[in-house]
């Protein structure tokens, strides 16, 4: 690999002569621009506005350009010549535990070689001294014209270096968060956390540019003079109606996917269980409590219920048809007792 950067790290009183090396590196496709009609390239050309005419890369220099549209050229003498302790050096500030370090700062990674075998001591001094401590180093480097912030940890046998993006450089996510008051219940935890553990386990060796790979297959069938190949259609979404159908689905559709479909449906209709066993407080002396058994009165069937408003019904027919019956029996004696006296009295 080839180094971009030479200097050294100022350990306290220790320097280390290092290199500079690029740890990524990137894989992504890039396309030029052409002429449909004739598939000629287009390309930049670099033309001084003042004499209208194309410069070549030895003529361009740097310009800072002021409020008022002055142009201050700045040389590379001057650059060379900034008041900077970390221009040739980087230099070690202060050494942190790991999880201080924000990964919103990380920038771009490199790998620092040891420069020749007068850094082989040192250079294993500090990073032993990294590895025992567990702790990172926080570091200030100049690197293609400006300061940066930097953090070094231990990788393997080598030393990383991270750029790291200054504090004023993070943005607060403040406004970003839902304005609703919104409420989480237990059983969507659970499932949500039934969804993490079917998902969270993974290895990262497995995972590629499935775009990238996409895309090469469509740059082949052209150059071969073929049709590209069709892409799958998508999966149909719909909108989220039901949170809680949606996480059961994920829940199903993730430990499926990973051959556990038997799992996944036991899963499921065991979250309402995780629940109640969260919410239930344990009893005292560890005994079990048997209230519950005791307090849960027998249940009627349905049709012991229909059985008991029909006899119900039944028996407040009869009560009214006697009471009835009775009635007109006294009515007629009323009736005829009065017949007998209008007859005595004439």
């Amino acid at each position: 690999m080839r180094s971009i950067w030479n200097g050294a790290i100022s350990f306290g009183l220790v320097s280390i002569p290092i290199k500079l090396v690029n740890a990524t590196e990137s894989h992504s496709i890039s396309f030029r621009q052409i002429h449909t009609e004739d598939m000629g390239r287009i390309r930049y050309r670099k033309v001084c506005e003042l004499e209208d005419r194309e410069v070549s890369t030895a003529e361009i220099g740097k310009g800072y350009e002021d409020a008022d549209g002055t142009i201050i050229p700045i040389t590379d003498d001057d650059l060379a010549h900034l008041p900077l302790p970390t221009a040739k050096t980087i230099e070690i500030v202060a050494f942190v535990p790991a999880d201080r370090i924000d990964p919103l700062q990380m920038d771009a990674a490199y790998y620092l070689a040891a420069g020749g075998a007068p850094a082989a001591k040192p250079y294993t001094l500090l990073r032993e001294a990294l590895k025992r401590s567990q702790k990172v180093a926080i570091a200030k480097f100049a690197l293609r014209g400006r300061e940066r912030l930097g953090m070094l940890r231990v990788v393997g046998d080598a030393i990383a270096l991270h750029g790291l993006l200054w504090p004023d450089e993070v943005r607060a996510p403040e406004g970003l968060a839902p304005d609703t008051k919104v409420t989480v219940n237990d059983k969507e935890l659970d499932l949500a956390d039934a969804l993490m553990d079917t998902l969270g386990e993974i290895d990262l060796e497995d995972l590629h540019d499935e775009y990238r790979e996409a895309l090469e297959e469509v740059v082949a069938a052209k150059a071969a003079g073929e049709a590209p190949p069709e892409a799958p259609e998508p999966a149909k979404t719909g909108k989220v109606l039901d949170l809680m159908a949606a996480l059961e689905k994920s829940v199903k559709a993730a430990k499926e996917s990973r051959g556990e479909e038997g799992e996944a449906e036991a899963e499921v209709r065991q979250m309402p269980a995780r629940k109640s066993a969260r919410s239930t407080p344990k009893q005292a002396g560890g005994k079990k409590s048997t209230s519950t058994a005791k307090k849960t009165p027998a249940k009627k069937t349905p049709a012991a219920k229909k059985s008991t408003a029909k006899s119900t019904q039944g028996t407040k027919k009869t009560t009214t048809a006697k009471s009835t019956t009775t009635k007109k029996t006294a009515a007629k004696k009323t009736a005829a007792k009065k017949t007998t006296s209008r007859k005595r009295t004439a």
